[in-house]
């Protein structure tokens, strides 16, 4: 669409004292003042309007910034279904500057009688929307090219890609390439949203499912724009639980329209999964072991029998749809990491991210401590969260003085560079397997009493693990048991011994 300058015969001019000047180039930019005349126009004679246009145009679409202030004017007082017009606007803007260069109040009066009719609204509201877009890209396609002009030995041109990627993305899901402040009012209808939303499912789940009952129950599920820390010593499982919660995630998606209108996930979501330390053909064995109950090892080594193949493959079948997008990449710089995610996203869609594991992470550019390293890794993930608003879960090692204590249940302490990490987190979650410190710790076969309550503690011990929630912003700390299939690795719900197979507790123990 080319540059429009549509000049309207009647008496407000079109260039206000505090128009915006024009920008990367020789005429104005891209803008429609008619359109927006006529937008106005139509609102204050008919407040109705408002419903139809709100979702495409805000007041930083118009081009004139007196026109952008009376919008929003109007537009807080039909959102507190209060009347807007030309009369009750008057007292709000008589004492604007811009708008006494056209005129003063009677301005107002001329958009309304000036509307020639409502049912081109939504047409005049898209043309306003486009055009703000034009300039932004405009202006964003200026700031690359004053940039990549400027030979920089502090900015790699790698960089100027990620950074003129991450600005193309804002501008291509908000319509702005910085959202800037938002009033208090926008900020407690997002919380409102949130908890009318939990509300409807019966005092459920705020955030994502987990598929994991009891956990969700704890956590509220994975809250959108947070930070979850899963960390672990090697062998506890925290790999297995991180893709069992991914599967449970894209399992169960299902898309339909959301409560503001938009498309998206009612149900479950569409899910990320950067494996920096094992291949994808590895992390699709995990998957696939658990939806069909054959040993990982067995599919490794290919010793299936018929029924068990079978099994397998109509899993694979059954999972070819699911919406689960492995990067096996190694060693990615948090910079790409995130440039991934954003054309994720973009292209299929994206609910939740996995890292599996945070110190594999490679930092943007060399640091002179290895802390400083974790911190700009930790940091990036957050804001990977906030700008996709989704959650990101990242799997991280703890320290080896866990294995120099008695009680071998992890803390916050055991985290490495737990500085960074424990405060840039919204939830750290630990994986604990007793069961196999236990095992460990086997007597001889001739020391029979000491064999005896060995075996014991064994038979209570299998089977169980235990996620420790040592931090959380949203909720309380604690520790939830789950119950631990190692030839699937699998996770799932633990039946208590007072829930019976037939009852709710029952089906939920059934384990996934």
């Amino acid at each position: 669409m080319t540059r429009v300058r549509a000049i309207p015969t009647g008496t407000p001019p079109d260039t206000p004292s505090d128009a915006p000047p024009a920008e990367h180039g020789a005429g104005a930019a891209p803008h429609n003042i008619e359109a927006e005349q006529q937008l106005l126009g139509a609102l204050l004679t008919n407040n109705d309007v408002y419903d139809r246009i709100a979702s495409i145009v805000q007041p930083a679409h118009f081009y004139d910034p007196v026109h952008a202030r009376i919008f929003e004017v109007a537009q807080t007082r039909i959102t507190r279904n209060s009347l807007a017009s030309p009369v009750t606007l008057k007292a709000f803007l008589e004492d604007d500057e811009g708008l006494k260069a056209l005129g003063g109040t009677a301005y107002l009066a001329r958009l309304a009688g000036a509307a020639i009719s409502s049912f081109a609204a939504r047409d005049y509201a898209q043309m306003i929307h486009d055009l703000a877009i034009r300039r932004e890209l405009i202006a964003l396609g200026g700031e690359i090219a004053d940039k990549a002009a400027r030979v920089d030995v502090s900015s790699e041109p790698s960089e100027q890609i990620v950074e003129a990627e991450q600005a193309l993305y804002q501008l291509g899901e908000r319509g702005q390439a910085d959202s800037g402040f938002q009033s208090f009012l926008r900020a407690a209808t997002d919380a409102v949203n949130v908890a009318n939303a939990a509300y409807k499912r019966d005092g459920g789940l705020a955030g994502l499912s987990t598929g994991l009952a009891d956990l969700d129950r704890k956590l509220g599920g994975l809250y959108k724009s947070d930070l979850l820390i899963l960390a672990g010593r090697p062998s506890m499982g925290k790999t297995s639980l991180a893709t069992n919660i991914a599967f449970n995630i894209a399992r169960a998606y299902r898309r339909g329209t959301l409560p503001d209108g938009s498309e998206g996930a009612v149900e479950g979501g569409v899910v990320g999964f950067f494996s920096l330390e094992m291949s994808a053909e590895q992390l699709a064995s995990r998957i696939l072991s658990e939806a069909s109950e054959v040993p990982s090892e067995q599919i490794r080594r290919g010793d299936l029998n018929e029924s068990e193949f079978r099994r397998f493959i109509d899993a694979a079948k059954q999972l070819e749809s699911c919406p689960l997008y492995i990067d096996d990449t190694a060693a990615l710089p948090i910079s790409q990491l995130a440039a991934r995610a954003r054309r994720l996203k973009r292209t299929h869609g994206l609910d939740a991210l996995f890292v599996d594991y945070l110190q594999l992470v490679r930092p943007a550019s060399a640091k002179d401590s290895r802390v400083n390293e974790v911190s700009e890794i930790t940091q990036g993930l957050k804001a990977i969260a906030k700008e996709l608003d989704i959650p990101v879960v990242a799997l991280s090692q703890l320290s080896r003085q866990v294995e120099q204590r008695d009680d071998k249940r992890p803390q916050l302490s055991d985290l490495r560079e737990s500085g960074s990490i424990e405060q840039d987190a919204d939830v750290v979650m630990f994986v604990f397997r007793e069961e196999y410190y236990k095992e460990r710790e086997k007597p001889g076969d001739h020391e029979l009493e000491k064999m005896a309550a060995w075996q014991e503690e064994m038979t209570a011990l299998h089977g169980k693990a235990e996620v420790i929630i040592g931090k959380a912003r949203h909720g309380p700390i604690g520790h939830v048991e789950l119950s631990f299939e190692s030839r699937f690795t699998r996770f799932g719900n633990l039946v208590k011994p007072w829930q019976q197979p037939g009852d709710k507790g029952g089906e939920d123990g059934a384990g996934f």
